[in-house]
């Protein structure tokens, strides 16, 4: 589940405004100077435009010891061409957790309206812990760092084996600096970098995890939050046991609506003339490939791989060629073997990146933001069948046992959104990592908000991400004046822009998580 920023100049000025925060504070204070000076830029490679900065900065590995072991933070930019326009700057987060977010600068330039792009010094960076930032490794094999486990009684002791394992791995690997790869210790860092760069305030395009980041920074450092874009909501009431878990709850309306869709294409797809004849026909498949796996290429597919690759169902353009050629493949009809074969390998086994930072990252804030997660094995299987009962597709993938149960204890309590944050929230209706009614959490929770509704849109991510999405008006509008829209606003794409999008694979120009096990 994978990815995309402002006045004091003197060094001096730079250590009255980075923060001093203790484990329990919720606001800025002055503090001492952290090492944050000003940046030292310098062109990111031979093969980049020279436009394209990066530097390296120092925050603290533990914001209440500011004089202790320092982590490096990779940071870049852009800035804007057009000084007399200029705002600030926009820092910009992907999504994960443990999405690299250096290069976003470049590829939000491309993509941005000139009207938005003037305004701002675009800012990316990898969030501590991630890429150029003092990587971490838990030393996770390929098989360790698969979290998709369906639950079965004869494999749940090997499931928590596996959770055991990659939490004990982690914790030899990685335990000095664990604890504090979190959340709240990334907004400090945005703060750093604000602090860095001389700025009063920062604003901010956040993806996915990357608007719980974005949250958690309004409601510690309110008077430093600028404009604010959310884009794809991660609900702060469900960190993080209940995001995987919403996942599941949310597959059983997208699989309903997918059925809709292909009964009324039964001529195309001949999966069935009736959503309850579509479905009849999937779980049938599901079935018959537990007792025999379908064998495409290289790949022998089970029940449960079909049923892993849950995402799907929200894009039915591409769900119901996928449960075709399956079907076909199943049936010896070679032709549709080789279609199969490349919607499986993009929805089932997404490239991986050569180590397991990513997947460190994503387990040390999961398990680390919050202290909600059970601790007894026996929770986990009682949920996995209660929830594989209800929500058939995925349920007890979601439920099954995580790592989390055998982490530490969090160093800190998760962010109260208590304090009013005047931000924009963006979502589509039909998105599968973040579905629609965690984007709509993120909203209830900060007060102030206002949210641009894509209804109808599917995929996730949109600003920019989707060039034809009725969201980027509202957005840049936003971005450029700073006014939010007095009232939330519900738009639908043109039909015309939303038939291409939905033809299209389920990719974004902008690295934005895809694949289960990211935000």
């Amino acid at each position: 589940m994978k990815r995309f920023a402002p006045l004091l100049a003197a060094a001096g000025l730079v250590a009255t405004i980075v923060p001093l925060l203790s484990a329990t504070q919720a606001t800025a204070a002055p503090g001492p100077d952290y090492g944050a000076r000003k940046p030292a830029w310098h062109r990111c490679g031979a093969d980049t435009p020279a436009s394209y900065e990066c530097a390296t900065i120092k925050v603290p590995l533990d914001y209440s010891r500011p004089q202790g072991r320092k982590l490096d933070l990779a940071i870049s930019r852009i800035k804007s061409e057009n000084p007399a326009k200029r705002h600030g700057v926009l820092l910009l987060n992907p999504g994960g957790p443990g999405g690299t977010g250096l290069d976003l600068p470049l590829m939000t330039a491309e993509a941005m309206p000139k009207e938005v792009r003037d305004q701002f010094d675009l800012v990316g960076f990898d969030p501590r812990g991630v890429g150029q930032s003092s990587p971490i490794s838990c030393g996770l094999t390929d098989a360790e760092q698969n979290m998709d486990r369906p639950y079965r009684k004869a494999t749940f002791g090997a499931d928590v084996e596996w959770a055991r394992t990659v939490a004990d791995k982690c914790r030899a690997k990685a335990g000095a600096v664990l604890p504090h790869i979190t959340t709240r210790n990334t907004a400090r860092d945005l703060d750093a970098i604000r602090a860095a760069l001389g700025e009063r305030k920062i604003s901010y395009l956040g993806y996915s995890y990357g608007t719980y980041l974005g949250a958690v920074y309004t409601q510690m450092f309110p008077n430093r939050t600028d404009r604010f874009v959310l884009d794809s909501g991660v609900d702060p009431q469900r960190i993080w046991r209940g995001m995987i878990q919403v996942w599941a709850t949310e597959a059983e309306p997208a699989f309903k609506r997918w059925t809709e869709w292909t009964a009324e294409r039964s001529g195309e797809f001949g999966l069935g003339d009736s959503p309850k004849a579509v479905s009849q026909t999937f779980w049938a498949l599901v079935a018959r490939a537990d007792k025999d796996p379908i064998v495409v290429d290289d790949m022998k597919i089970t029940g449960d791989d079909i049923r892993a690759s849950r995402g799907v169902f929200f894009y039915p353009a591409q769900a119901a060629p996928f449960v075709k050629s399956l079907k076909d493949a199943a049936d010896g009809k070679a032709p549709s073997a080789a279609a199969a074969a490349t919607e499986l390998k993009r929805t089932l086994r997404p490239a991986e990146p050569a180590t397991d930072n990513g997947t460190a990252v994503f387990w040390s804030v999961v398990c680390g933001d919050t202290g909600a997660w059970p601790r007894d094995p026996e929770q986990y299987r009682r949920d996995a069948v209660k929830d594989k009962a209800a929500y058939p597709l995925y349920g007890d993938f979601a439920s099954n046992i995580k790592p989390c149960a055998f982490w530490q204890r969090p160093v800190e309590a998760a962010t109260p959104m208590k304090t009013r944050a005047n931000v924009m929230t963006v979502q589509n209706e039909w998105d599968s990592q973040t579905p629609l009614t965690s984007g709509q959490g993120l909203h209830r929770a900060l007060g102030g908000s206002k949210m641009v509704l894509v209804k109808g849109g599917e995929g996730h991510g949109v600003y920019l991400a989707d060039p034809n999405s009725c969201a980027n008006a509202p957005v840049s509008a936003y971005l450029t004046t700073g006014k939010l829209p007095a009232k939330d606003v519900t738009c639908q794409t043109p039909p015309a822009a939303a038939e291409r999008r939905a033809s299209q694979a389920p990719q974004k120009p902008l690295p934005l998580p895809s694949t289960p096990g990211r935000f």
